[in-house]
């Protein structure tokens, strides 16, 4: 079998093994001449090598695996000075190191040969630094939403299922909502039925009816919150018990986590207002600031994607189809993209088909038209529309055009110009 090489002129080719501490470097000229060496990731040893690749061949062409964040301050150095860096898949070198080794084993400067020789072949995708393609804030300030977010899921989690059952599990049924403040408030107020109950009726509706702000028939959901504390199977521990002490803690953590919350929410808004791309998306059904705020952040530019194709690889919508003799597997996404563009979508596609009115709803319902009640259809159906909100969101973004909902109208069908389709449908 041959060899695909790569065609592309090159003086030099680099492979960074990259780790936390050091990194292993393996170099080949055009001449044939290889080196290998480990650098420190350090200022010192950054300058050193890219003294070295200065006193290579032009032009040198690096790649590198990318391993957490350590390879960042290393690729953004790379590129400020004006080399060609290049992204080289995980998966394409582990299963590339079995092949070349026929062993599983692996060591540092095995790694850095498979790395090479991928180089070599052309199986690389092109690095973008977020810090020099101007996106390094949004990106930020995207991933601390998130993982805020995450944090908060999981304290509410534990609010829900230990601390509630413990102490008031009847408060659960008004729990409704994330961001239902109130039940935070009241909870803080009155953690134990006995907080409630060592009050009268008359002045515990004066003191909860602040707590628990505004609401419809407030005088009878007062009225309904003091006779469930009256009746309820939690535990009688003090106002005063450390266990009680703990739960109150949790419940002000959660309060501080959905504070910052917000002012990230805030920020976003702030940071996009004068961006034209986050416009563009918002104006899609189901996109809101934080869902265009993340795919502005994940994929940057979206222009840079010469295809609509190309934009799909990188969600990881891409169809893959697993065929071996007579047997066809059927075609399902590739899921090898970023994880957090394919949700923020997902998570959009969510909101819009529950929306009427929009082609995104309407191609859902036309999937599941056969069995409305199958879940898996309903996943299947969710993915495909994910699969076109990518699209949509790329051509707009690239068109710079906002979206216009409209009912979608059969084409006639046959070869025939798209102004004669256009002004068809417009009289039909």
């Amino acid at each position: 079998m041959a060899d695909h090489l790569n065609n592309k002129p090159f003086g030099a080719w680099i492979a960074i093994d990259i780790a936390k501490d050091f990194n292993a470097v393996l170099s080949e000229t055009k001449a044939g001449k290889r080196q290998h060496f480990r650098m420190a990731n350090s200022a010192a040893d950054h300058d050193r090598f890219i003294a070295f690749l200065k006193s290579l061949p032009p032009p040198c062409i690096i790649g590198f695996e990318a391993t957490g964040n350590y390879h960042r301050a290393l690729g953004h150095r790379l590129v400020a000075a004006g080399f060609e860096v290049c992204f080289i898949s995980s998966v394409a070198s582990a299963r590339y190191r079995e092949v070349m080794f026929n062993s599983w084993d692996k060591n540092d400067p095995k790694d850095a040969a498979v790395l090479l020789e991928l180089l070599k072949q052309g199986i690389t995708q092109r690095y973008v630094d977020p810090l020099i393609a101007g996106h390094h804030d949004l990106q930020e300030l995207s991933k601390t939403y998130y993982q805020v977010t995450l944090s908060r899921t999981r304290l509410q989690h534990s609010i829900l299922t230990h601390y509630l059952p413990l102490y008031f599990p009847e408060m659960g049924k008004w729990w409704n909502s994330t961001r239902a403040d109130w039940w935070i408030n009241y909870l803080l107020r009155f953690p134990i039925p006995s907080a409630v109950t060592k009050h009268s009726q008359e002045a515990f509706c004066e003191i909860a009816s602040p707590v628990i702000g505004r609401k419809v028939n407030k005088a009878a959901k007062l009225i309904e919150l003091y006779e469930t504390a009256l009746h309820s199977i939690g535990l009688p521990v003090e106002a005063d018990s450390l266990a009680c002490k703990t739960f109150q803690i949790q419940l002000r953590r959660y309060q501080e986590i959905n504070a910052c919350r917000k002012q990230l929410e805030e920020t976003a808004q702030a940071v996009l207002a004068d961006n034209p791309d986050s416009a563009i998306l918002q104006s899609v059904p189901g996109i809101g600031p934080i869902n265009a705020l993340t795919i502005l952040a994940e994929g940057g530019d979206l222009r840079r994607f010469s295809h609509h194709r190309q934009f799909l690889k990188y969600c990881g919508f891409d169809l893959a189809k697993n065929q071996s003799g007579n047997y066809r597997g059927q075609e399902q996404i590739s899921k090898r993209g970023n994880a957090r563009l394919r949700l923020a979508l997902w998570m959009a596609v969510n909101t819009a088909i529950a929306q009427p009115e929009n082609s995104f709803q309407q191609k859902y319902s036309r999937y599941i038209k056969g069995a409305p009640q199958d879940k898996d259809l309903q996943r299947k159906a969710r993915t495909a529309v994910a699969a076109k909100m990518a699209r949509v969101v790329y051509g707009l973004v690239k068109s710079k055009q906002m979206y216009q909902g409209y009912y979608e109208k059969a084409l006639p069908s046959g070869s025939i110009p798209l102004c004669r389709a256009v002004e068809a449908a417009r009289t039909s």
